[in-house]
């Protein structure tokens, strides 16, 4: 099924996105985990590509046996940053092979020590060469307080209009803490002109490391609030981990409190997390807005 149908519907979702593993030895275990995310009857589940601007040999084949194994669709990830042309067309023939129709679209990290191809410099790009290349539905990224690397946010909401105007059926936003800020964004986006669904992206933070490695990597706002929260809970991980989801369910709430019906949580490959955040939500999700 296409993402593009899913978030299209009445219908309250919830999705979840994993990441493969790094070698074959651990394949097994992080498929048990996506199973087990699975079970819990998410909208999609998302596959990640790779860290540090590398990709992963497992993404597609990850993605081929959850959708095959659960029935549950997947969203396979794909950048850009440090592939060639010929790499992105091998990518995109292996998940067509594969029974893979959803494909997330993204530049992906600066490799370590810079080395980056030519063919490649911006998800836009590769936006254009997936929608050449054959059925997909296409996401991209968006960031509700303006990527890292952009100086302005007006600029990167140029640059995303022209992402959206290459081909992208909807956007997924990065992680944040505080839905006043997404809510803007999507005022900003939509005078604008960017008229695709805009999906936001949750992160429950469990670890009070996560939280100072997430906010290094993108730059994200940290309201008071949750400061105060993981000052008093980081040092304690049962709390800690409770004290994250309550809070990534109370975003939730009151996203669709305000008329989102779909949210994208970034539980990672922790079935645990995915299931609190389900149970949290029960009746909610049973719900058409």
């Amino acid at each position: 099924m296409k993402i593009k149908d899913i978030i299209g519907s009445e219908q309250v979702t919830i999705s979840f996105e994993v990441f493969p593993p790094k070698s074959s030895e651990k394949f097994e275990n992080v498929l048990r985990a996506c199973e087990s995310i699975a079970s819990l009857k998410p909208a999609y589940i998302s596959v990640t590509y790779g860290a540090g601007g590398g990709r992963s040999a497992f993404t597609a084949e990850l993605a081929q046996q959850i959708q095959e194994k659960t029935g549950v669709p997947v969203l396979a990830h794909l950048t850009c940053v440090s592939s060639t042309r010929e790499i992105v067309e091998d990518m995109l023939d292996e998940y067509k092979n594969r029974g893979i129709t959803n494909v997330l679209a993204l530049r992906g990290d600066i490799p370590e020590g810079g080395c980056m191809e030519e063919d490649y410099h911006y998800a836009g790009e590769l936006v254009a060469e997936i929608r050449k290349k054959g059925d997909f539905c296409i996401g991209g990224a968006c960031y509700p307080e303006g990527h890292i690397e952009c100086e302005h946010k007006a600029d990167d909401l140029k640059h995303l209009k022209e992402k959206v105007d290459a081909g992208c059926d909807f956007l997924t936003t990065q992680m944040f803490f505080d839905n006043n800020i997404f809510y803007n964004f999507l005022y900003r986006a939509k005078d604008i002109g960017i008229q695709v669904p805009v999906v936001p992206g949750i992160m429950p933070i469990t670890t009070a490391k996560q939280l100072s490695r997430s906010v290094a990597m993108s730059g994200t706002n940290v309201p008071d609030r949750f400061r105060a929260i993981v000052d008093r809970f980081g040092s304690d991980p049962k709390a800690m981990m409770q004290a994250g989801i309550v809070y990534a369910s109370e975003q939730i709430i009151d996203l669709i409190a305000n008329g989102i019906r779909h949210v994208h949580v970034y539980s990672m490959n922790k079935p645990e997390v995915a299931e609190a955040i389900i149970r949290n939500l029960t009746d909610i999700l049973n719900m058409h807005v």
